[in-house]
């Protein structure tokens, strides 16, 4: 693998890794933002790939998690449309700390990834179940 591939991939990994990091106590898909970054890390460099497995199954069953029962999956609604609403609350008032539609973007790209997850693994815990009484 070149050089330039290997460092990219690190990179990207890494900030993938360390914004899914700051997700586990924020609002968003922080374990799966995490797993990609192992992966993409393990790509470029083999002795993090072994992290791979534990951090996929703990990945995946917080998504599962996330849509087990309806009062979870409006709770996770919920919050996705509050992140997109604040987004554009940031990106329009002005007089709010940090506000520009950099933080507004930020805030509306978290919400819809959230219920871009959701819907995903709604439909990954759902062919699941239909796989195993079918």
């Amino acid at each position: 693998m070149g050089h330039v591939k290997r460092v990219a991939l690190v990179g990207v990994g890494a900030a993938l890794f360390l914004t899914g990091a700051a997700l586990l106590v924020l609002p968003g898909p922080g374990l799966l933002l995490v797993f990609a970054g192992v992966v993409l890390m393990g790509r470029a460099v083999p002795a993090v790939s072994r992290f791979e497995k534990p951090v996929r199954e703990r990945a995946m069953r917080a998504g599962e998690e996330s849509v087990s029962s309806p009062w979870r999956i409006a709770g996770s609604v919920l919050a996705g449309l509050a992140l997109i609403a604040a987004g554009v609350v940031w990106a329009l008032v002005p007089r709010l700390p940090f506000a520009g539609w950099s933080t507004g973007a930020s805030l509306v790209l978290s919400g819809l990834v959230l219920l871009a997850l959701l819907v995903w693994s709604h439909r990954r815990v759902r062919a699941g179940r239909s796989r195993a009484t079918g």
